[in-house]
């Protein structure tokens, strides 16, 4: 086991394996600073489960490499369970499907908070 090369994805690998659902955003939710966030975390929230996110504006070395990690080149990202669930066009249909609202209550019901 070697200490990878670059500490941001180290960063990265940390957040998304230490919180069920994280959302890589620009801006917070209570003040999205793009359109395709503002839809993703809208659709997150009415969810009603709690959520991390993280402000990719205010972290260049993540807005930076989170594509590199994911090989998602957009964003925002959704995350669930380790997993890209993937960005604005995907939550929102799963949403409209009633799939978000299955797949975050199921990761926010195998991680109770603490």
């Amino acid at each position: 086991m070697s200490e990878s090369a670059n500490p941001v994805l180290d960063q990265i690998k940390e957040q998304i394996e230490g919180n069920p659902i994280i959302i890589y955003m620009k801006g917070s939710p209570n003040a999205p600073q793009c359109g395709f966030s503002a839809r993703t975390v809208q659709a997150l929230m009415a969810c009603g489960e709690r959520f991390a996110y993280v402000d990719v504006l205010s972290n260049p070395d993540i807005r930076q490499n989170l594509p590199l990690y994911g090989n998602w080149p957009t964003f925002p990202q959704l995350w669930v369970n380790g997993e890209l669930i993937g960005g604005c066009d995907i939550v929102t249909e799963m949403y409209e499907k009633g799939e978000l609202k299955t797949v975050v209550s199921e990761a926010a019901a195998s991680n109770p908070a603490e």
